[in-house]
């Protein structure tokens, strides 16, 4: 073999071993950048926030919680604050969402739309790990019943809420006011417990419903709103807002999170965490702890599979 020829051999055996080694390489980058249901190393999860109150006291309350968990996990968790309720369920898979800390009504909702798995729970200061919902009036008002309603005005929060939506309806339901519409002058939906409880107390509505652990909150904070506030009528328990993951996350992935939320109370940063977001530590969550909300929502006849929540 002439020189000339065993050099065209060497060049034509390094572009061979170059293109044999190149889509494999090509490989090794795409599983370190891309995210792909089923992942088993996130570099980063995406974790939704229900309005439950205002975007910038969720914020707060939330992200020492994300920082310990992603220091935990090694994988940093971002938090998505939704506008509304019922958004968490529709950018749940167009946002990319791995997860969300759902509220009992839109857990319900997302457990029968989506499949997305619970994994844990707040229990709070008080020792209870579940809510309730409330429906109330200003004491000054003369509502003291159903009948008293006739003519007032009434402030909801979100379609997509138990204590907000699924609590009155049922009330309703149970006090024969058929078209809600009708019966009163005015319904509509503030898109917080907060602000439902606000509009009550400054007059702005008659009549509103919001859940027990926002009431006390703010009851803490505002002398007012214990003083110048009565209950009416309550729902039953449901599950406080738990942490709910989709059903394809890597099931690594899924006992990191949960382990890291269950084990929270064992150390004291997580101790400390759990104090400023007001729990003593969570606790395992199913879907059978949300029994109550299936179970309310047939008493109206709500088929959560297939409910349109989208507010009036």
């Amino acid at each position: 073999m002439s020189g000339k020829s065993y050099q065209n051999c060497i060049i034509l055996f390094a572009l061979c071993l170059f293109f044999l080694l190149v889509p494999g390489c090509g490989e090794q980058q795409d599983s370190k950048t891309h995210t792909v249901p089923g992942k088993t190393h996130a570099e980063k999860l995406k974790i939704g926030l229900i309005t439950e109150h205002d975007i910038f006291s969720q914020k707060k309350r939330y992200e020492p919680l994300a920082a310990y968990l992603s220091r935990k996990i090694g994988a940093a968790i971002e938090l998505s604050i939704l506008s509304r309720y019922g958004n968490v369920i529709d950018n749940f898979a167009s946002n990319g969402l791995d997860g969300a800390f759902f509220g009992s009504f839109t857990g319900a909702l997302a457990i029968r739309k989506l499949g997305v798995q619970p994994l844990a729970r707040p229990e709070y200061l008080d020792g209870t790990s579940t809510y309730y919902g409330m429906i109330f009036v200003r004491k000054d008002s003369g509502i003291h019943q159903a009948a008293d309603m006739r003519g007032k005005r009434f402030a909801f929060v979100d379609k997509a809420t138990t204590a907000g939506w699924l609590l009155p309806m049922h009330y309703f339901q149970e006090n024969g006011i058929g078209d809600y519409h009708t019966f009163f002058s005015e319904t509509y939906f503030t898109g917080t417990h907060e602000d439902a409880i606000y509009d009550v107390l400054n007059g702005k509505a008659d009549i509103g419903c919001a859940k027990n652990t926002v009431f006390s909150s703010l009851a803490k904070a505002d002398s007012k709103v214990q003083e110048q506030l009565q209950i009416l009528a309550t729902s039953p328990v449901v599950p406080a807002n738990a942490l709910a993951v989709r059903k394809d996350l890597a099931d690594a992935l899924k006992t990191q999170l949960k382990n890291a939320l269950l084990q929270m109370d064992q150390d004291a940063e997580g101790r400390k965490i759990l104090q400023e977001f007001g729990a003593r530590r969570f606790i395992p969550t199913t879907e059978n702890d949300y029994a109550p909300v299936f179970a309310y929502a047939d008493k109206i006849g709500l088929d959560l599979a297939t409910y349109d929540y989208d507010n009036d």
